[in-house]
């Protein structure tokens, strides 16, 4: 189990945060109409039930680290009328919270957002919340040519783009297996957990519940801002 005290990060120049279930709480229960929206597509695109579709649905989630990454390499799918299909939610049940926005705003160095879904999405999403402005870059799932998390491809790409030394930077992630390759590069790594129930999911893709943790994990929280106070406050 990784340490869950405030660490010390006074060589931290460079703060990653993945989006969906990480810059807001997975129990605002937003992510399930991207979910449901995909198993539509999906529907649509195939001419399969919803029951087939959504197994393969997370079939392909597991094998390829996202269903888009799937429907390309398999069906051979133009992932351009998908992302701008499942990223059409209702971002209303999502709360700015002013006091993320200022430790996240306080942070020394750099702020980005890495997220398997799109970059509008990512914008999208960070605007509702009031937060996007505060960020000096975006990276989403066409910026790593479609290659998602957790393979370790797109990390190196994310810290070219970005000019990052990975020994420079912390990731904060709610999917614990996203967390393995930014740690074996070197970055300080965070869990984001929640009591929400993903029994649902295929368990190689589920998000970590409360007490979820692995040796590539530095440290755990289910509350980001809390724990960034706490952060700042120690440096």
């Amino acid at each position: 189990m990784a340490k869950q005290s405030t660490p010390k990060l006074g060589h931290i120049q460079n703060w990653i945060f993945d989006l969906d279930n990480t810059l807001y709480p997975a129990d605002a229960d937003f992510f399930s109409q991207i979910d449901k929206k995909m198993t539509g597509f999906i529907s649509r695109y195939l001419g399969l039930d919803r029951e087939k579709a959504r197994a393969l649905q997370k079939e392909y989630l597991v094998e390829y680290g996202t269903s888009l990454s799937g429907l390309m390499a398999v069906n051979g799918m133009d992932p351009a009328a998908f992302l701008e299909d499942v990223h059409d939610v209702d971002l209303s049940m999502l709360s700015p919270d002013p006091l993320l926005r200022a430790h996240i705003q306080a942070l020394p160095g750099r702020k980005f957002i890495y997220t398997n879904g799109s970059r509008g999405h990512a914008k999208n999403v960070a605007s509702h919340l009031n937060l996007f402005d505060l960020f000096d870059g975006s990276f989403g799932i066409e910026s790593a040519d479609y290659i998602p998390k957790p393979r370790r491809e797109p990390y190196d790409k994310f810290c070219a783009v970005f000019d990052i030394d990975p020994k420079s930077a912390i990731f904060f992630e709610d999917n614990l297996r996203n967390l393995k390759a930014p740690k074996d590069m070197g970055m300080h790594t965070v869990l984001l957990t929640s009591n929400e129930d993903f029994s649902h999911e295929p368990a190689a893709v589920r998000p970590a519940g409360a007490q979820g943790g692995a040796s590539f994990v530095d440290d755990i929280t289910h509350d980001l801002t809390s724990w960034l106070g706490g952060v700042l406050k120690a440096l």
